[in-house]
C-alpha cells in the first residue's frame, strides 16, 4: 500500500507509508538521525549514547513493529523519508490513559524538512487512526524544554494535562503530558 499522496504548496511531494518489519533499519537510520537533531546540542554524549542504543538497536524497533498495538508511518517527501510517527493504543501506551486514547510516542521530523507542515501530516495520520479506532482522546509527552514542539502541539489543539519523568540514560528529564480530545 503506497500510502496518501498529497501535493504541498511548495511543490512537495508528500507521501505517507506504514512501516512493517522490513523497514526497520531504516526506521533505526532516521530515529538516531532526528533524535540526535533535535537532542543532541541539551544532552551529554554519554546519556545521549546510551538511549539511542537502548531505544533505537534493531531488535527493539522489530519488537516494536511486531506489537499489534503499536503503528509506524514513515513520511516521505520526493521519496526520500523525511520524519516518522509511532502511535500506540492499549497496553502498548507508555503510560496507562485508557482504553479511549491513543498515543503519539514518537514524532519526528530531519531538521532539513522542518517548517513545511511535515509535522501536521503526520499528526492528522495519528488522528485519522485514533478515529478509525474509535478514540475519544490523543496524548503525547513532549520534553519540557522543547519549546518549539509545545508550541507546536499547543497551536494544534493540545493542551498540558500532566508531567512524567523520562530518563536520558541516567539523567532524569521531565516530559509534559499533552493531551487533545477529539470530535
Amino acid at each position: 500500500m503506497i500510502g496518501d499522496i498529497k501535493e504541498h504548496p511548495i511543490n512537495m511531494t508528500i507521501n505517507i507509508k506504514k512501516c512493517t518489519l522490513e523497514d526497520s533499519r531504516k526506521l533505526q537510520e532516521i530515529s538516531i538521525e532526528t533524535f540526535t537533531e533535535t537532542f543532541g546540542q541539551q544532552n551529554s554524549p554519554e546519556n545521549m549514547n546510551a538511549y539511542l542504543e537502548k531505544a533505537f538497536n534493531i531488535k527493539q524497533l522489530e519488537k516494536e513493529l511486531s506489537n499489534m498495538f503499536s503503528e509506524f508511518f514513515f513520511v516521505y517527501v520526493h521519496h526520500e523519508v523525511a520524519g516518522y510517527v509511532k502511535v500506540n493504543i492499549n497496553d502498548a501506551q507508555s503510560e496507562e490513559m485508557g482504553e479511549e486514547s491513543l498515543e503519539i510516542e514518537r514524532i519526528y521530523i530531519k531538521s532539513r524538512f522542518q517548517k513545511h507542515g511535515l509535522g501536521k501530516y503526520l499528526l492528522h495520520k495519528a488522528m485519522e487512526k485514533a478515529m478509525e479506532r474509535n478514540k475519544k482522546k490523543i496524548w503525547l509527552g513532549v520534553w519540557e524544554k522543547n519549546e518549539n514542539a509545545i508550541a507546536f502541539y499547543k497551536k494544534m489543539g493540545f493542551v498540558q494535562a500532566g508531567a512524567h519523568s523520562f530518563y536520558m540514560g541516567e539523567e532524569e528529564q521531565i516530559d509534559f503530558i499533552m493531551t487533545k480530545t477529539l470530535i
